[in-house]
């Protein structure tokens, strides 16, 4: 990536003189306060509720009108990676740009957290590892595990934070998972591209679409016309009760498929991959995005009332 390539003196310069004077030679930060980089603002927003006041978080991609996909990092990216104690990316080739600025710019004592490596995550497997509710709670664990080896003195607080996170912050988003998939598990639905896979399934929603034509669309790439035969018909033939989509990766045949299915009145959810609104907490936004798709499954899955049958005679009505 062209971008990369041109920070890669401006980083060896900021890296000379950010390290501080500790044993390790590991940035330092201001007031006393850990300094973090996340490449994504999802993993971004949990790190700053496990480490409150203890750790200062910065968030690469926080603008829900960014695909993280096609994102150019910025001279002012390679300064933050430089700085940080503690950088967060989500791996498996989603954030490439961010990997290759904290490769470009190495510093001893750095803890960096590779979230599709903690999960086991391979070249090629689904990269939104945030929709899949288990991996995010192993994320939580080892972000905390990474605090607590920059700072073992706040060993204590960082697993405080974890629990109360953990058990506390997250249950309102783990109890409505729960729900839903006690409610509506089996239902199909459609997705436009590999986001929201991981989540359906935790959900126990039936996927129809197939999975190379949403892998398609997640990648960039043209889907086949055998594909967008079949969604078309799954559309048309009101073969699914949802279709759920990525509003910041619309591309035109997400939005026909939107279009068409809201015209056949098939509910349609968007999604996005980033927080939205911008600054809200991650589970506000999981679960604002639950409560609509629970919504429409609602919706779409309700007896439709047939005509009144008339009382039979000698019924005494």
């Amino acid at each position: 990536m062209k971008p990369i390539l041109i920070l890669v003196g401006v980083l060896a310069a900021v890296g000379c003189s950010s390290v501080g004077a500790g044993s390790t030679g590991a940035p330092t930060s201001g007031g006393g306060r850990i300094t973090a980089v996340a490449a994504e603002d999802m993993w971004g927003n949990l790190l700053g509720q496990l480490g409150g006041d203890r750790v200062k978080v910065s968030s690469i991609i926080s603008d829900p009108g960014v695909d993280p996909h096609d994102y150019d990092a910025k001279p002012s990216d390679s300064v933050a990676v430089a700085d940080a104690r503690l950088v967060v990316v989500n791996g498996v080739g989603y954030d490439g740009w961010a990997s290759k600025l904290v490769g470009a710019n190495p510093a001893a004592g750095r803890v960096v957290v590779d979230v599709a490596k903690i999960v086991g995550a391979k070249e090629g497997d689904n990269p939104h590892r945030w929709y899949m509710p288990a991996d995010v709670h192993r994320a939580i664990d080892e972000m905390a595990s990474a605090l607590k080896r920059v700072d073992p003195a706040d060993s204590a607080y960082f697993d405080a934070q974890a629990t109360r996170l953990q058990s506390e912050s997250l249950k309102a988003y783990d109890d409505q998972i729960a729900r839903i998939r006690a409610a509506y598990a089996g239902t199909p639905i459609a997705i436009s591209e590999s986001i929201y896979a991981g989540m359906a399934d935790a959900l126990g929603l039936q996927v129809l679409t197939p999975p190379s034509f949403f892998d398609a669309i997640a990648e960039g790439n043209e889907p086949t016309a055998q594909d967008k035969e079949t969604v078309d018909r799954q559309i048309a033939e009101h073969q699914i009760k949802v279709y759920v989509y990525n509003s910041q990766n619309a591309t035109p045949d997400v939005r026909a498929l939107a279009t068409a299915a809201t015209k056949t009145g098939i509910p349609v959810v968007a999604v996005t991959e980033t927080l939205s609104p911008r600054g809200a907490t991650f589970q506000d936004w999981q679960q604002r995005q639950l409560s609509e798709l629970e919504s429409a499954l609602a919706k779409a899955t309700q007896p439709v009332p047939g005509p009144e049958r008339p009382p039979e005679r000698g019924s005494g009505q």
